[in-house]
């Protein structure tokens, strides 16, 4: 087991899902670790996310199937309607063909929920320690172990350094230093409603997406049906960097005024949204170095149009467990590990990049999505699915 060969703790900076799955992941292989989060208490903002059979897969290993299942809603179908003309482009059953084809369900659930069944895994464990306050100021590997400077004038010392610490990675500008992420020009507005806000015939136990003209409405049920989340996508000038802050009503209706009276009754319903700037980064081969290496978001961040950011970190967390597992050589198993990864996440991150102007299509090109989504058996759908819910 690691305990045989580690002298230090692995550092883990950044208390998000990606930076406890991969506590966990290696408290499994017998490694202790230290988590060192910048806020003053672990706690996770956002709302609602999807889980593809791909996490489900990575959540049988770690042992949490359960109790995600427990907090998560199942829906009955994955839904495209034309957020303009209101006709039903696609709908996908997650029924039978579904759970055959990739032996997992798909899942809806609170991204707070998801955080906090890793971090009560991570709190049972005694070879996690979480700290909490400690910004990352600085680090240095030199070789033989990391140690990380923090803004408060902390020192932690530690055999190897992952980098889980998000878009805006402090560790990914030392090590990679690409600049600042990219900015895409997606605005997204996200709100979270009580069920009985949801006019009866919007409520569904579905992932319904609304495709308009540089726009799109996503919502679902959380909580067993007791919230609705709601995400309202579209293109804006506003290249405000940054996120969770308060939206612009009146933007988000000048930008859906020709959406379906459904979507508009919708966001009617929203009197306070928090708007996101939505970013990624170009995909990379190498983000290694040393004892360091980088994880989920600070690794390969993605727009959400694929549904994948927070399955992708997980996945990251799993492989990189087992490849230290491998040998105890810090550098060696960072290595194997991006080499697995890098194809994969990058795909992804180009393919929500895709998905993005697949939703957002106008014009002729919106016929011929329509077009061609229509035309598609269901079984050719999961066919483009299986790369990615396939897993690993």
């Amino acid at each position: 087991m690691g305990s045989q060969k580690q002298t230090l703790p692995i550092l883990i900076v950044g208390g998000g899902i990606g930076g406890f799955a991969a506590a966990l992941s290696l408290s499994q292989k017998g490694y202790r670790s230290i988590v060192l989060e910048q806020a003053a208490e672990i706690k996770e903002i956002g709302a609602g996310i999807q889980i593809g059979p791909n996490v489900f897969r990575m959540f049988d290993k770690l042992g949490l199937t359960k109790k995600i299942l427990s907090k998560a809603t199942l829906p009955k179908t994955l839904v495209m309607m034309d957020g303009i003309t209101g006709e039903n482009v696609v709908s996908i059953p997650l029924d039978t063909s579904f759970l055959e084809r990739f032996n997992h369900s798909y899942a809806l659930i609170h991204r707070a929920d998801l955080h906090s069944v890793f971090v009560d895994a991570c709190r049972d464990s005694p070879l996690i320690k979480i700290v909490t306050g400690q910004k990352v100021k600085d680090f240095d590997d030199n070789g033989k172990s990391v140690t990380v400077n923090t803004v408060s004038g902390d020192t932690f010392e530690g055999d190897a350094l992952l980098g889980a610490d998000g878009l805006w990675s402090t560790i990914r500008a030392k090590l990679v230093n690409d600049g600042p992420p990219r900015v895409s020009g997606h605005i997204a507005y996200r709100a979270v409603l009580p069920i009985e806000d949801v006019p009866e015939h919007l409520r569904s136990n579905s992932m319904t997406l609304w495709a308009g003209a540089k726009t799109h409405l996503v919502h679902y049920p959380l909580r067993g049906g007791k919230l609705f989340n709601l995400v309202a996508v579209f293109h804006s000038e506003r290249y405000v960097e940054g996120w969770d802050t308060a939206g612009d009503p009146e933007e988000l209706n000048r930008r859906f005024a020709d959406a379906t009276p459904e979507v508009k009754t919708m966001l009617a319903k929203i009197e306070s949204w928090r708007m996101w700037v939505l970013c990624d980064r170009e995909p990379i081969q190498n983000w290694s170095k040393g004892r360091v290496t980088l994880l989920g978001d600070a690794a390969h961040p993605m727009l959400q149009y694929a549904a994948q950011g927070a399955g992708m970190s997980i996945e990251d967390a799993v492989v990189l467990a087992d490849e230290i597992a491998t040998d105890g050589d810090y550098e060696a198993a960072f290595f194997r590990y991006q080499e697995q990864r890098y194809l994969r996440t990058g795909k992804v991150q180009i393919t929500a990049r895709l998905y993005g102007e697949f939703y957002h299509a106008k014009g002729v090109t919106r016929q011929l999505r329509n077009d061609f989504l229509k035309a598609r058996t269901v079984e050719q759908t999961l066919d483009g699915m299986a790369w990615l819910y396939n897993g690993i």
